[in-house]
């Protein structure tokens, strides 16, 4: 019988992850609070910006040397870059210094929503799968863009839920789950607008293989904590998915079967 540790493992770009919940690093109260944050949330991969802290430059040392103590993988992002050639020189200044092939691809459309610019976002894919990189790209719930960047050589896909930020939770199930649906050996993770532990319970269940999520769990009153029940609703949703969540009905189905029951009739 598959133990449950073995039921949330999976493989992404090769390499072999315990957890399905992927955090990010910025935005918390201290550096400290962070690190507390990321252990509790059991996550094998933090996501992290260049721009945000300058490492090239000796940038938010401590910072940094709570990072490389939690020993996990990292997913260096674009996060702010507007333009497919900003976000490709990016990519490769934090493949210079963090050492990885990874990275979290954004390039950003608009700058009151922060949707990702679809064109830019498979220009820049483009370039860097051919350029070596392990694309992890953001992007909205289109499925046709989905199937684009699939097609480019993208093992993973991340569509958001809502907007960055925004805690809105998942806007479109349908669009979600309809991209799950075809593209069945993708892998997917949802990125952008969970809010709470249930919205991430509700995009594993749907069959999404991941999370990836920052703000709701730095902005808590207590990061910690929340990051544990992300770290369990994640658990929760994958297990339902696998075990076979029941279909809805039109009608009731009584859960004690009627026969032998008697049934009367008025005349």
């Amino acid at each position: 019988m598959q133990s449950s540790q073995e039921s949330q493992s999976w493989t992404v770009y090769g390499t072999k992850l315990q957890s399905r919940f992927f955090i990010g690093s910025a935005l918390y109260p201290s550096p400290a609070i962070m690190q507390q944050a990321i252990m509790a949330s059991g996550a094998d991969v933090i996501t992290l910006s260049l721009r945000r802290q300058s490492p090239e430059k000796q940038g938010g040392k401590q910072f940094w040397d709570y990072i490389k103590d939690l020993g996990k993988h990292l997913l260096p992002n674009t996060a702010g870059c507007h333009s497919a050639q900003e976000a490709i020189t990016l990519a490769q200044m934090s493949r210079e210094i963090f050492q990885t092939d990874w990275i979290k691809l954004e390039v950003i459309g608009d700058d009151y929503n922060l949707q990702p610019d679809p064109f830019g976002l498979l220009t820049a894919t483009e370039a860097l799968i051919k350029d070596g990189f392990k694309v992890f790209p953001y992007c909205t719930d289109d499925l046709v863009l989905c199937q684009r960047l699939q097609a480019l050589g993208c093992e993973v896909i991340m569509p958001w839920a809502s907007p960055i930020g925004t805690g809105k939770g998942l806007m479109n199930p349908y669009a979600l789950q309809t991209i799950r649906e075809r593209l069945p050996e993708v892998n997917l993770l949802v990125d952008a607008g969970i809010g709470k532990p249930s919205d991430a319970c509700q995009a594993m269940e749907l069959g999404f293989d991941g999370v990836l999520l920052n703000t709701a769990v730095a902005e808590a009153i207590n990061p910690e904590r929340m990051a544990e029940a992300f770290s369990n609703a994640i658990k929760a949703g994958r297990t339902a998915y696998e075990s076979g969540i029941m279909p809805e009905r039109v009608s009731s189905k009584p859960s004690t079967t009627p026969i032998g029951t008697p049934f009367w009739h008025q005349a």
